[in-house]
């Protein structure tokens, strides 16, 4: 399921990836997250060390579709199976695998992945894991159950962005240069108090579950605002969702100048800025299982 940015609803608006909480702007965001990284999604789907190409595939942590659809791009005779906790996020899906006349193709499954007792995924040959795992509880069971339904040989990519992704110089704005690295450092506090998992060293984890790591790749996300109108809304919507989640461990100052940056009917509005970037590093693990399933 995308796993939530967040996990739950004390920190609901941070990040704004991928559990069900019916928050406002959730589903744009993502929409905008796959479109502003899609080449980057594209080269990690090119890059993982598959043996053969996989016939079925499970998204964990889907989303309104990112992985899914590079995934069916990349290898046209899967099928994916999406899970998500989200029923929006996965009507949306839905409703985009039609579009692309791909339905036949995906299978949708709602389901909470804390939770101990999965759905039946079948015994697929990929799973795919993108900005979820460091949102479960208990991920290291999450490995292991992972571990178990991959057919023997079969892959098991884990993709996690390295903290929200930075828009702005490091001189803006004017009067309080550096806003938007306060801004983050009180989002990594206050993501740090409940997601201690986020930024982890995940070869470890993959290596105790019984996965053997098969390679680790870590790509720089750095894409100019002017190739794409949508950079202005992606960064409007992720520090509007990270605004409602600190507001209060702002200095008024702070909280003034974002404020600005985020009213899109002011002249300081992030949309009218033509000198934003998309920052950020992606990093994916490639793990695959060797050993038998565990009894």
């Amino acid at each position: 399921m995308n796993q939530g940015h967040p996990h739950t609803p004390r920190h609901g608006a941070l990040h704004g990836h991928h559990r069900g909480h019916g928050t406002d702007g959730q589903v744009e965001i993502l929409d905008l997250d796959a479109e502003v990284l899609a080449e980057h999604t594209a080269s990690i789907t090119a890059w993982l060390p598959l043996r053969t190409a996989p016939h079925h595939i499970v998204d964990l942590g889907c989303g309104t579709g990112a992985g899914t659809f590079a995934l069916l791009d990349r290898f046209p005779d899967a099928h994916v199976t999406a899970v998500d906790a989200s029923a929006e996020h996965l009507q949306r899906l839905h409703t985009k695998a039609c579009a692309r006349g791909v339905q036949e193709r995906v299978r949708t499954v709602q389901a909470d992945l804390d939770e101990a007792a999965w759905p039946g995924l079948g015994s697929p040959d990929l799973v795919w894991a993108s900005a979820s795992m460091h949102h479960m509880v208990h991920p290291d069971r999450a490995l292991r159950t992972v571990h178990d339904a991959l057919a023997p040989g079969g892959l098991f990519a884990v993709v996690e962005l390295a903290g929200h992704p930075r828009f702005l110089p490091e001189d803006a704005p004017k009067d309080l240069p550096g806003l938007e690295e306060r801004v983050h450092a009180a989002a990594d506090r206050l993501q740090a108090e409940h997601m201690p998992h986020r930024g982890a060293d995940w070869g470890p984890m993959l290596a105790a579950a019984g996965f053997t790591v098969e390679g680790e790749r870590t790509i720089a996300v750095n894409i100019e605002g002017s190739r794409s109108e949508a950079i202005g809304r992606y960064a409007t919507g992720v520090l509007q969702r990270i605004r409602s989640a600190i507001a209060e461990r702002l200095s008024p100052e702070d909280l003034g100048a974002l404020d600005q940056l985020l009213d899109t009917s002011s002249p300081h509005s992030i949309l009218r800025r033509d000198d934003l970037t998309v920052r950020t590093e992606r990093t994916v693990w490639a793990a695959r299982r060797t050993r038998p399933r565990t009894p």
